[in-house]
């Protein structure tokens, strides 16, 4: 036992989901058909025929993202990536999997911080509490976090399934995974919130992960919008899957990463980040996704542009490209 006190989250009062509110609504996604801002960049191009030909070749797509873009409502382009087999692995935080399942749940997601905070009711919501007792269900049976909330959200055959990423990825057999930082999450204040179950079904997800980062050779890592948890779960997946590698004289080093964020780097960010003295240097995707883990045979992109153009425009560039590579091989 501790020799401090603990916090008795006993105490706490849940409200019903339904007296919070959703910044974000079903009807907010964003349909295939939508019109989009269309992103251009000089190496798009590139980076899209190097997943595309990734894909034809059967090799690794990783995809690891932040809750962010669930938010903006683009989790129709996500789900669509997963179900063509575009992306073979898709990553996020803790927020990107509470954002999937309420959005699955409920038909809407994301709440006013600045409101809620003030009143001590930020993030304390019954049904989104329904995600500990998967959790805890999930530890149970030796499964990931992302993992079991897709089964639940298909097997239940939640009303708004189809918006679901977890639960795309369950269908597909695409592993969908949650990677959790203790605290950092709403959920985690809640009574039936267990820690142990939590970090087990989050390090099964860990472990799902680094498999998929052992067959990166020849692949693509795309990191888009989280600035510490994809990077720092990414590093050390790496260094474990070259770990095993090296023991069988093999190299994982010969694959393509992308960094997409609204941050802005010089055009000469493959030469690395600037001196320790200078803010950009802990911005760790330069450091660690395009610089350091490419640095013996890689190949790094980076796009700076709004999520809500981007995304649309990878997906509707990959689509495409896909398509053709179909009518050519037939």
């Amino acid at each position: 036992m501790s020799r401090y006190e603990l916090f008795d989250r006993g105490r706490i009062a849940l409200q019903d989901l339904s007296e919070r509110g959703h910044d974000l609504l079903a009807k907010d996604c964003q349909p295939l058909s939508a019109r989009f801002p269309v992103y251009s960049h000089p190496e798009f191009a590139s980076l899209v025929s190097r997943l595309v030909a990734a894909r034809q070749q059967g090799r690794n797509v990783v995809l690891m993202m932040g809750g962010h873009a669930i938010k903006l409502g683009l989790s129709r382009y996500l789900v669509d990536l997963v179900e063509r087999g575009l992306v073979t692995h898709l990553a996020t935080n803790g927020a990107g999997i509470i954002h999937d399942f309420e959005l699955a749940a409920g038909g809407g997601t994301s709440e006013n911080v600045s409101k809620w905070i003030q009143r001590g009711q930020f993030g304390l919501w019954q049904q989104t509490s329904r995600l500990n007792d998967i959790i805890f269900q999930a530890a149970n049976r030796g499964e990931g976090l992302g993992e079991a909330v897709g089964r639940v959200i298909e097997e239940e055959q939640l009303p708004f399934r189809h918006l679901s990423i977890a639960a795309a990825g369950w269908r597909m057999g695409v592993p969908v995974t949650s990677h959790v930082g203790v605290g950092s999450d709403i959920i985690h204040a809640h009574a039936n919130c267990d820690g142990a179950a939590l970090g087990a079904a989050s390090y099964t997800d860990f472990l799902i992960f680094a498999q998929s980062i052992a067959g990166l050779e020849g692949g693509v890592f795309l990191n888009i919008g989280s600035a510490v948890t994809g990077p720092e779960v990414y590093l050390k997946a790496l260094s474990m899957a070259r770990n095993v590698a090296a023991q069988r004289r093999e190299h994982i080093s010969n694959f393509t990463t992308a960094v997409f964020d609204l941050v802005e780097l010089p055009a000469d960010f493959r030469k690395g980040p600037p001196s320790k003295s200078h803010p950009q240097y802990y911005y760790r995707p330069w450091k660690t996704i395009l610089v350091r883990t490419v640095a013996d045979g890689g190949r790094s992109y980076f796009f700076s542009g709004d999520l809500s153009s981007t995304i649309p425009t990878l997906w509707r560039d990959a689509v495409a490209a896909q398509s053709a590579d179909s009518l050519r091989a037939a």
